[in-house]
């Protein structure tokens, strides 16, 4: 079993370009990224079914990129690098990586690996518990215990995606709920949301569900239940 969509992140050229197709014979749309920051400001960094990571990267380094990862999604994460340290491994599971692979690998190990991975946690996902939205009190509930308290907006973006039931929202559809106009600032709802996420990212160090789908919408993919 492996997932259909993976994030390759590695700077090594040649070992990316022949990695990438060998996964695609196999199946995998894989995109390749030689900086991390070329992954983080793609379209949708964090969409991706698998990500696959060196640690020695231009832009963030490995590590944090992990751990930002972490903090977004809960795909599969495999470490695939040459880094020699005495502590790499404890770093590399305490960032959230799922395996650790060191350089040099083969295709096939790689393969393997992400398979097992993908089979363990991202092809059998475990039962998300619920957050709960309190409209009245304008408060967001995480499954951790923690409680965000919201703005009026903010709490006008959940209430309008606890009504999509796990769907994707329009921006036009979240933009008329708001009363924004996106012709005259395109820019308003995503700073609307972006404001949001950092609610509750300062608030519960779990996985922030509220996620975009680019140029299409948002989704909050976990359960969403009123208080």
């Amino acid at each position: 079993m492996l997932p259909a969509t993976l994030a390759l992140v590695d700077d090594d050229a040649t070992f990316s370009e022949y990695l990438t197709a060998y996964l695609a014979g196999r199946g995998v749309a894989v995109q390749w990224f030689a900086d991390s920051d070329d992954l983080l400001c793609s379209p949708q960094p964090f969409g991706f079914d698998f990500y696959v990571v060196d640690l020695m990267l231009p832009g963030i380094d490995g590590l944090s990129l992990i751990r930002l990862l972490r903090r977004r999604t809960d795909a599969g994460v495999l470490v695939v690098s040459g880094k020699l340290a005495d502590d790499v491994f404890d770093q590399i599971m305490l960032a959230g990586a799922d395996m650790h692979l060191a350089k040099p690998v083969t295709f096939e190990q790689v393969t393997l690996a992400v398979g097992t991975v993908f089979r363990r946690s991202g092809g059998k996902r475990v039962t998300q518990a619920a957050w709960r939205l309190d409209e009245a009190a304008r408060r967001l509930l995480a499954p951790d215990g923690a409680v965000i308290e919201l703005s009026p907006t903010d709490a006008s973006v959940l209430a309008c995606l606890l009504e999509a039931d796990g769907a994707t929202v329009g921006r036009d559809t979240l933009a008329r709920r708001l009363g924004l106009s996106l012709d005259e600032d395109p820019n308003l709802l995503h700073a609307t949301i972006y404001r949001l996420r950092r609610r509750i990212e300062r608030a519960t160090p779990g996985l922030v569900p509220l996620q975009s789908k680019s140029r299409v919408g948002y989704v909050f993919r976990a359960p969403l239940e009123p208080a």
